[in-house]
């Protein structure tokens, strides 16, 4: 069987932006561009688990459009930082945008988010796909003759 995926940019960006990350990283610069994140499938569900630490839950913001999931991160920059003159910065920036395309298998409206020690988990359930059963013919039901 085959199956026709809508093309949509963000698995391509997603490669560059890790090849980025590799690259800078090989010759001694440290990314902070976009948090580290795990995506996986269980049986159920698909997850999605973002590193954000020094970010709270208020400052993080999770939306689903058309099966992309968009995780925002934006955080206030303290008058102490400002003042810093930093030798190296490896830290998350302040603001970050991160998109995830879910399969369209993907139940979009019972998805759940859990922020814990600095790692959102975003849970997408997998829809119920209905089971093949068999099912059996019967027979019309005869009428009576009228007389």
């Amino acid at each position: 069987m085959i199956t026709i995926a809508r093309w949509t940019p963000f698995r391509e960006l997603d490669a560059i932006e890790r090849r980025m990350r590799r690259t800078l990283e090989a010759i001694g610069f440290v990314s902070a561009l976009l948090p580290a994140a795990d995506v996986y499938e269980t049986a159920d569900e698909f997850v999605v688990e973002l590193e954000v630490p020094g970010y709270e839950e208020k400052e993080l913001s999770i939306e689903i459009s058309d099966h992309t999931l968009k995780i925002s991160g934006e955080r206030t920059e303290t008058k102490e930082a400002a003042e810093k003159t930093y030798q190296l910065r490896g830290r998350l920036e302040r603001q970050f945008d991160r998109r995830f395309e879910l399969p369209p298998e993907t139940d979009t409206g019972r998805i759940k988010a859990v922020f814990q020690k600095g790692v959102l988990e975003v849970r997408a359930p997998k829809r119920q796909t209905a089971k093949a059963h068999k099912l059996e013919i019967s027979k019309p039901a005869r009428s009576e003759p009228s007389t």
